[in-house]
């Protein structure tokens, strides 16, 4: 049986369709069509836990909560395979309740230590998001669709739209398979990150579209065995690994492949980040098949990241950055400086290969051009523009 299964909903308008399979400890979430699940099976009627049945309206006026959990309960509780379905064409609203608690309010949708969960459908959910950017705190921001400690998860086929603030976050599971997801807010709404990955193994994403007000794809701490190929990010801050290492702390991140992304008008595209006075590791870390238009800083690795109000001070450890290799990656350039290689003195980055890059200037004005501090790199094939490093800058 799955367990500790959570929803937590607020203020939000939700245009869903999906459904929760239960079967042999394994929930499931599939598509239903005249009775059928999305391979064309047919389902038992005593199966299938209809929200409607269990005091959902679907009008998009009144809250559907507790409709919503109610159904859920009663299909994890099922002694045979289960469904809960939100019928399609109609429109689900959930409310801030007052039985969140401190622990979660940071979560609207939470799924929690489930095996063999798919989610997919043919519905919106969407976050309602302007009133929360209108009252951004990166300190308390909100999470939208949350996988928190799953295994065997499947997300795919849905649109997630105008989050409050990250839309996607999946944390601490394993085997994660992510396919075929539009996710979209305006390029002016703060910290919506489209899908963010943070103590997770073994990830997978495809063939996504990603229109976001922050980056398209956050790599943070914990996460290993990541593979996201075909992807449209822009706009929003490109794909970042990090930040890592934040407050002193710890991060390890190692065997990731950010492979065929198109990047249209981001203020960053493979980006590395990490704060100084962090330990640990970001290693085996490859960027390729990657295409910039308009694109600020296209490729950027950055272990002096600060993201503060007052200047960071300069600290005598880093999180070490080893083994990148950015290959195939061409494409025009916002920004003069195409290239960054802005390594710690304290731990310089080693193992940094470029092969087959070339970035231009979007605009006239002169060439692109690199720079690079402590920083030990080497060249395959053309590399334009060519950066020249200075070593314990």
């Amino acid at each position: 049986m799955a367990s500790n299964v959570l929803i937590f909903p607020a203020s939000i308008l939700v245009v869903l369709f999906f459904c929760c399979v239960l079967a042999k400890g394994d929930m499931k979430v599939v598509s239903l069509t005249n009775g059928a699940d999305h391979r064309g099976r047919s389902l038992k009627s005593n199966s299938v836990f209809d929200v409607l049945r269990y005091g959902a309206l679907g009008d998009g006026h009144h809250d559907d909560t507790k409709g919503l959990a109610k159904a859920w309960a009663a299909a994890c509780s099922s002694s045979h395979p289960s469904i809960v379905l939100l019928p399609k064409g109609k429109k689900y609203l959930t409310k801030h309740r007052s039985y969140w608690i401190e622990a979660t309010i940071r979560h609207w949708i939470l799924f929690k230590a489930v095996r063999g969960l798919t989610v997919t459908g043919v519905g919106t959910i969407d976050g309602n998001g302007k009133l929360w950017w209108q009252n951004s705190c990166k300190v308390n921001s909100k999470l939208a669709l949350t996988f928190y400690s799953c295994t065997n998860l499947k997300v795919n086929n849905l649109k997630l739209l105008n989050s409050q603030q990250i839309h996607m976050s999946v944390e601490r599971c394993t085997d994660v398979r992510i396919f075929r997801l539009s996710i979209t807010a305006p390029s002016s709404s703060p910290n919506t990150d489209g899908i963010h990955i943070a103590h997770s193994k073994g990830v997978k994403v495809r063939n996504c579209m990603i229109r976001t007000g922050d980056d398209c794809l956050s790599i943070e701490d914990g996460t290993k065995n990541l593979h996201v190929k075909n992807i449209v990010c822009g706009p929003g801050h490109g794909i970042s690994i990090g930040s890592l290492g934040d407050q002193n702390s710890e991060a390890q991140v190692a065997n990731i492949t950010i492979d065929g992304v198109r990047l249209h008008g981001t203020t960053n595209g493979a980006r590395i980040k990490t704060w100084q006075g962090g330990r640990g590791y970001a290693k085996n870390i490859v960027f390729q098949n990657m295409i910039m238009d308009n694109v600020w800083n296209p490729i950027i690795i950055d272990q002096n990241y600060c993201d503060s109000a007052t200047p960071c001070k300069k600290q005598k450890s880093a999180v070490e950055v080893s083994n990148v290799l950015f290959k195939n990656i061409r494409g025009t350039s916002a920004s003069r400086e195409a290239i960054k290689l802005s390594c710690s003195r304290a731990a310089p980055c080693h193992g940094i290969a470029l092969h087959n890059v070339k970035l231009t200037l979007k605009r006239g004005g002169g060439n692109a051009k690199s720079t690079c501090q402590n920083a030990k790199w080497k060249k395959l094939g053309t590399v334009m523009p060519q950066p020249s490093c200075n070593l314990n800058d």
